[in-house]
């Protein structure tokens, strides 16, 4: 997940331009500012046109890697502009790719859409899940592609965030983290997907209230279908339910609102319990978690 960060490390910064312009001598005049910063990676953008993405540690190294070779593979097959990335060795790793035209899709871009706006960007997001979906799995996996990772959610993980929700959405959290546990198998298999569907991750055209691109595939892998649908729940919690209706017309594959509502509780419960771990964005998680089961109230 790539998300918008106002400042940086000086060091660091001036370290992955020191690093660009080894490779771009012809970007010594350009404008460099930072263009967000992911679990595992810092992106820094030139002249508002080029994003480099500098990943930290040989994890996030492995993954850099990964998207580049799986973008190879998705260009030729997707209708949505995806990067067109291309990585530098030396003197350290990094990547470059021209930037996506449009903003961030943001709550705030959301609610200032109207119905039709609305209903076009479900079918643009539609179009694309369900393009991903159709890929070969095996092909998919030969190009990289791996497991997503599940949310940790047995009682002894969640306990720190159940400590500090309050008491009314504590007990219909933990009524629908039981019946998260319950659900079998997802009845629609497994796809490639891209599991990482926000906001931060896209690019829009508000001009032309349409979808001008996605990125930062890092977290794409394969997965149960119904899983694509919980991160659009943080532009709106509309968005999902949009989504999975114009996704069922496309494919005929009956998408369930249920499971995804329980993906989507078990995503935000689990990740408010990581952060009141380690002390980070526990207040802008809490706040997901009891909007998720506000929202639930009003449809």
């Amino acid at each position: 997940m790539m998300m918008p960060l106002e400042t940086a490390d000086e060091h660091e910064f001036a370290g992955c331009i020191d690093a660009i312009l080894s490779v771009y001598p012809e970007l010594a005049t350009a404008r460099f500012a930072i263009a967000g910063r992911g679990w595992h990676s810092l992106a820094v953008e030139a002249d508002d046109r080029l994003i480099f993405k500098f990943p930290n540690g040989q994890e996030a190294e492995a993954a850099l890697r990964r998207e580049a070779g799986l973008l190879r593979v998705l260009r030729r097959r997707l209708s949505t502009p995806v990067p067109d990335m291309v990585l530098s060795e030396t003197p350290r790793l990094f990547s470059r790719h021209e930037k996506l035209p449009g903003v961030l899709l943001l709550s705030d871009v959301y609610d200032g859409l109207g119905q039709a706006e609305r209903d076009t960007l479900a079918a643009d997001l539609a179009r694309f899940f369900a393009e991903l979906h159709s890929l070969d799995i095996d092909a998919m996996r030969a190009a990289g592609a791996l497991p997503v990772e599940t949310w940790r959610s047995d009682e002894a993980s969640l306990e720190p965030a159940w400590r500090i929700l309050p008491g009314a959405i504590r007990g219909r959290a933990q009524a629908a983290l039981r019946d998260y546990r319950r659900l079998g198998p997802d009845p629609l298999g497994e796809v490639y997907g891209f599991f990482d569907a926000h906001g931060w991750n896209m690019a829009f055209d508000p001009a032309r209230g349409r979808l001008s691109g996605i990125f930062d595939f890092a977290d794409s892998g394969l997965g149960p279908p119904h899983r694509e649908f919980v991160q659009p729940s943080l532009i709106h919690p509309e968005l999902p339910r949009r989504a999975a209706e114009r996704y069922g017309r496309l494919t005929g594959r009956r998408v369930e609102r249920q499971r995804i509502f329980l993906l989507t509780a078990a995503m935000r419960v689990s990740e408010l319990a990581g952060a009141v771990e380690t002390g980070h964005e526990v207040p802008a998680l809490m706040r997901l978690v009891v909007s998720w089961f506000e929202a639930r109230d009003t449809g």
